[in-house]
């Protein structure tokens, strides 16, 4: 029965059968979020950086574990650290629905040193924000095993 209302949340979102099967499967913990609690403040906060009905649903269905973040602690803190390399809010959106497992990385251990080793290569913060919005899976690379091997 506690289902049925996360079920149908996801199907009012615009997600097919296949669609909320696949992305209970990929996060079953999403059965267990509060609607008005996380998922719903979520999914406004989604369409306050500019993305409409379709794109929410893509992104979740894409990763639903971005709905077990904390609003505040991880994605507001990693939007605005977005913006402050230069992107602007719609820039940010592309690169969230591009690549949502981007703001599940932390600040302190991943983003911000990748950066920093990017800036360490002559990159200014605008064109570490492009790098970052054309190739967003960059920021899941290893620095040490991927990343520095391939500039030496």
């Amino acid at each position: 029965e506690n289902l049925k209302p996360r079920v149908q949340w996801l199907k009012d979102l615009g997600m097919d059968n296949s669609q909320v099967a696949k992305t209970i499967m990929k996060f079953p913990q999403l059965m267990c979020c509060s609607l008005d609690q996380n998922l719903k403040p979520m999914v406004q906060w989604l369409k306050e950086l500019g993305m409409d009905d379709s794109q929410v649903a893509k992104t979740i269905a894409n990763f639903p574990q971005l709905m077990g973040c904390s609003l505040e602690e991880n994605l507001k803190p990693r939007v605005q650290w977005l913006r402050e390399l230069g992107m602007d809010v719609s820039q940010v959106a592309k690169t969230i629905m591009r690549f949502p497992p981007l703001m599940a990385l932390s600040l302190e251990e991943n983003l911000k040193p990748k950066v920093q080793w990017l800036k360490g290569l002559g990159m200014d913060d605008s064109q570490v924000a492009k790098t970052i919005m054309k190739f967003p899976q960059l920021m899941c690379c290893s620095l040490d095993q991927n990343l520095k091997p391939m500039v030496q």
